[in-house]
């Protein structure tokens, strides 16, 4: 992610593990995620946090007029997106990975017509100083697409009691590492402050029950790999018990099979012009 070498810890991690399951999120939200995204005209991209790559993929298959500088602070990620991206050959050409720190990065100032940013801003301290550097290297009419958490919105029933205690000890954690689990209710005010305009702000809802079980069972699946992606170092840090976790996942299964079981969340999606 973007943050300076002293970086807070990052959440998640960079295990190979955690690698491969950053690519079945992007592909699992990615109807969601993109459904009004859009770059007219765009040819130039900078997409900030990139990580393994996950979300390139995604843009690089629905934009193909679409060359894409993919910035991320961590070598590792920028090997497995290589991997990743490398392995499609009529990519090749259309993409450039620059490690990078994503509040001072290594470009002229509006050398891009488009920017995009996916599941960044909470994990790093300074939200608006990403934002920022984001605008100074966008040119004047440049489109901006960010999505980002907003974690006070999850509800879930049954209750769920080791399911949200472990929620709120990975909200906690993230914010005690300099993050911001609910950054996305901030967006509008960054995007501002950063200088861009024609700010729109929307926040995007998944409410499953038994109106449609398939969809709900397949979140309530996603959830379960995207809670245990936290486990350890969670429970290194002293933020939740075995116990707990165990807890955790016998709750989302049963949840999983509950034909009254209710899940919702929302993130939000900003889109500007600089």
């Amino acid at each position: 992610m973007s943050a300076h070498d002293d970086q807070p810890t990052y959440l998640h991690g960079y295990t190979a593990t955690e690698q491969d399951r950053l690519r079945r999120q992007a592909r699992f939200l990615e109807p969601a995620v993109f459904r009004d995204i859009d770059y007219p005209g765009a040819r130039r991209l900078i997409e900030v946090g990139s990580g393994v790559g996950a979300q390139t993929e995604v843009l690089l298959r629905r934009f193909p007029d679409l060359h894409i500088t993919c910035v991320d602070l961590n070598p590792s990620q920028l090997e497995a997106a290589q991997r990743n991206l490398g392995a499609t050959p009529e990519w090749q050409g259309r993409y450039a990975l620059q490690q990078a720190d994503a509040t001072a990065l290594p470009f002229a100032d509006g050398g891009f017509d488009s920017a995009f940013l996916c599941w960044v801003l909470e994990h790093v301290p300074s939200p608006a100083a990403v934002l920022a550097d984001t605008r100074r290297v966008l040119a004047p009419g440049a489109r901006i697409h960010i999505t980002e958490v907003m974690n006070a919105s999850l509800f879930i029933a049954p209750d769920a009691p080791n399911t949200m205690a472990y929620w709120s000890a990975l909200n906690d954690f993230q914010r005690d590492q300099h993050g911001d689990p609910f950054v996305g209710a901030r967006l509008g005010n960054l995007l501002q402050a950063a200088g861009f305009r024609e700010i729109a702000v929307q926040a995007r809802t998944f409410h499953l029950d038994n109106r449609m079980p398939a969809e709900r069972s397949a979140m309530f699946d996603y959830w379960e790999d995207l809670l245990l992606s936290a486990a350890d170092q969670l429970r290194a840090d002293g933020r939740v018990t075995t116990d707990v976790i165990e807890g955790m996942r016998s709750e989302t299964r049963a949840l999983k099979a509950d034909p009254d079981a209710v899940f919702f969340y929302s993130f939000i999606q900003a889109h500007a012009i600089a």
